[in-house]
């Protein structure tokens, strides 16, 4: 299906030269792919993926620095003549190789580790002149560079006395072999027609696609990187543009598409209502409507569920599929982790007794055995509702008559994905939750392909959260405050903050940040001797869910987790949350960790300890979750805080992910592209234009392969 223009872009990087299977991988890591394709996720690293990846940074190689100048931390350029080799002892291989070399001001030292044979004479003979790029150090008053990145002869001045991009790397890749696959690929990759309006190029002062990338990638000057700059914001536009075409694509299929009509059944409503200990608001009832009239219209349901966390989903979303099972179809819930596969398996189990439903479980931690055994089962419909993790819906697992599909935490299953469902013929009404308001601002412009249904309200019983903000410096009053809700039978949370895992430096910090939270366990432990459990992302899933358990439905009352981990095992016992370091945390993730108490009846409060000194931003975000309980205006404050900023960070707020654009600076961008795609396809309903033309290659350059195939062929 791709247009051959592009086949070159899909190039695998291990067709490029010094790109082996152990770069490819190193490369598959950092490059992340789209995340909104399903099988990109899955397939190796491409020419595309790698000039996709955006530099963070410049080097100034420009000017040529003399010796005497340079000191410790620089980053120079220097030109030198070399004037002597000093290899290391045959017995004393740890001593590294040295190269000297001077430029009539100074003496400049190059030292090397593990140099294999004659490289080093031969790349820098005695007596040749060379420039010589790196980060200098002072050792015994000399001017010394280890393993520099640039040797080069004078006559290549041109190519590097240039400013050079600095990458994020991961794990056993440098800038030299990220800049040497770089450049490999341009000679590869062939410009694209042009798919942009040329007056609103013009405007906004864009190049072509083609050359705004090789501006960000060899720049010649400091804007040309900058997010904001010119060479950026014309990718950030044409990626936004792609995602905003296809989601109109996606709306315009799910018009024309039948789907199985289920028919309200009052009686089963009434056996619910009777099994639920709490009596429906009125805007789960109105919610709850809305879905069982689009379920009966013969049209295919899309449609996103939005509300806190406790307001009701999960129920609502059960009430959905007794519907469906009472039709004699099935639904599948499914849950982006085991955990909170097994959490929903463990609400609605009391509910699917009362109400003669048989559910089935599946997640990818299970044995194969019990796996192959569930998916015979779900394919011969033995399980009305089959609930488990996204292991449901993979390649080999076959439903009988799938009539209703609900995703919790719906930002794991993007536009690509909802639309790859109806391109194989799959059409059960969709169903997508998410448990972080979205701000009405954005909601149509994101998810524009969907219906969108908001629960606002807090359920019956259910008190505000009292939410403080206190000085680290106080934390002993905080724990003597636990020991009186601990005495009083109550449980209580105390998450610390916990990094992801993608850098040396980042590793460095997690490293910190857990060994935090052991530090807490243990002097909480002392505190409060076999009522303390501990929680984090390194453990066997075994050994967690015995805590989680624990915490639950036994003898541990106080839950030390760091964030890695989902802390969303219902606990109506639990009234207390304690944030440490609350300062590092989003808005909307701090919101969604206070919603994790406030599940009953009880008064609960939530403290956030923070270090002093507070920046202006983290004041504004903590006062704003303490005069609040409103996720949705919680939502709005935040957009306005930062135009977008954390706020829209995926893996916490359930905001679609991008790979060049950046919605802390480019959400206008995402507003003009929403307006164009309607106009375009108003225009253009097919893409057969010229223009057109160029669109199909844009949202085949993005992976919006299943929108192509919603368009009239070429």
């Amino acid at each position: 299906m791709r247009p051959r223009e592009l086949e070159p872009w899909f190039t695998a990087v291990s067709a490029l030269k010094f790109v082996g299977p152990s770069t490819t991988e190193a490369l598959a890591r950092l490059l992340r792919l789209t995340r909104e394709v399903e099988e990109a996720q899955s397939r190796p690293p491409v020419l595309r993926d790698l000039l996709f990846h955006m530099p963070v940074g410049l080097l100034d190689r420009r000017v040529i620095t003399p010796v005497a100048d340079v000191k410790t931390g620089d980053y120079a350029t220097l030109e030198v003549e070399i004037i002597e080799h000093v290899p290391p002892p045959r017995s004393r291989r740890k001593i590294p190789y040295r190269v000297v070399g001077q430029d009539g001001t100074g003496i400049l030292i190059l030292t090397y580790y593990h140099v294999k044979d004659n490289y080093l004479t031969r790349s820098l003979p005695v007596g040749s002149k060379r420039i010589i790029c790196g980060t200098v150090s002072m050792v015994d008053g000399q001017a010394s560079i280890s393993h520099p990145d640039i040797t080069a002869p004078p006559e290549k001045a041109a190519q590097v006395l240039r400013l050079a991009p600095i990458y994020p790397l991961t794990y056993a890749l440098t800038q030299r072999m990220l800049h040497y696959a770089i450049e490999q690929t341009w000679p590869r990759v062939k410009p694209l027609p042009e798919w942009l309006d040329a007056a609103f190029m013009r405007e906004r002062g864009f190049s072509s696609f083609t050359d705004s990338l090789r501006r960000i990638h060899a720049p010649v000057d400091a804007v040309d990187i900058t997010v904001d700059g010119p060479a950026r914001a014309r990718l950030a536009y044409d990626e936004l543009l792609a995602s905003q075409l296809a989601l109109a694509l996606a709306r315009r299929m799910v018009q024309r598409q039948t789907s199985y009509r289920i028919t309200h059944s009052a009686k089963v409503e009434a056996a619910l209502k009777a099994a639920l200990p709490f009596t429906l608001t009125k805007g789960q009832s109105q919610v709850l409507a809305d879905i069982s009239a689009d379920m009966a219209s013969g049209h295919r349901m899309v449609r996103l569920l939005q509300g806190d966390v406790g307001s009701g989903k999960t129920i609502l979303a059960f009430a959905a599929m007794a519907q469906v099972a009472a039709e004699g179809y099935q639904a599948c819930l499914m849950a982006p982790t085991d955990l909170l596969a097994r959490q929903h398996l463990e609400t609605l189990a009391p509910l699917a007794q009362q109400l003669g439903i048989r559910l089935g479980f599946l997640s990818g931690k299970m044995k194969k055995a019990e796996q192959a055994a569930i998916r015979a089962n779900a394919e011969a419909g033995e399980f009305e509702i089959p609930i488990g993790t996204h292991a449901l819906f993979q390649e080999n697992v076959a439903f009988k008559n799938l009539a209703l599909l609900i995703i919790d935490e719906q930002h794991r299953f993007g536009v690509g994905q909802r639309m790859k469902l109806a391109s194989k013929g799959i059409t059960p009404h969709l169903l997508q939750m998410t448990a972080t308001p979205i701000p009405r601002s954005l909601g149509m412009t994101l998810y524009g392909d969907m219906e969108i249904s908001s629960l606002t309200e807090r359920p019956p019983g259910r008190q505000a959260i009292d939410t403080r903000a206190i000085p680290f410096t106080r934390h002993e009053e905080v724990v003597e405050g636990l020991a009186r809700v601990l005495a009083a039978g109550e449980k209580a949370y105390w998450v610390c903050p916990l990094i992801e895992e993608q850098s040396e430096e980042d590793k460095a910090a997690m490293n910190l940040d857990l060994a935090a939270a052991e530090e807490r366990y243990k002097e909480l432990s002392a505190r409060f001797a076999g009522k303390v459990g501990l929680v984090h992302g390194r453990m066997k899933l075994a050994e967690r869910e015995k805590v989680m358990q624990a915490f639950a439905h036994g003898d541990v009352q106080l839950l030390v987790a760091t964030t890695v981990v989902e802390v969303g095992v219902n606990v109506p016992e639990a009234t207390v949350m304690v944030i440490e370091h609350a300062e590092r945390f989003g808005l909307a993730q701090l919101h969604q960790l206070r919603g994790r108490v406030g599940r009953s009846d009880k008064a609960s409060r939530c403290i956030l300890l923070y270090h002093d000194p507070l920046s202006q931003l983290a004041k504004s975000r903590l006062n704003i979750l303490r005069d609040t309980n409103d996720g949705f205006v919680i939502a709005e404050e935040d957009l306005r805080l930062r135009g977008a900023g954390d706020m829209l960070g995926t893996r916490q707020t359930g905001m679609p992910d991008f790979v060049l654009a950046d919605l802390a600076h480019h959400l206008p961008l995402l507003r003009i592209a929403h307006d164009d795609a309607k106009l375009i396809l108003n225009r253009d309903p097919d893409l057969l234009s010229e223009r057109g033309r160029g669109l199909r290659l844009l949202l085949a350059l993005f992976e919006y392969d299943a929108a192509i195939t919603q368009l009239k062929s070429v």
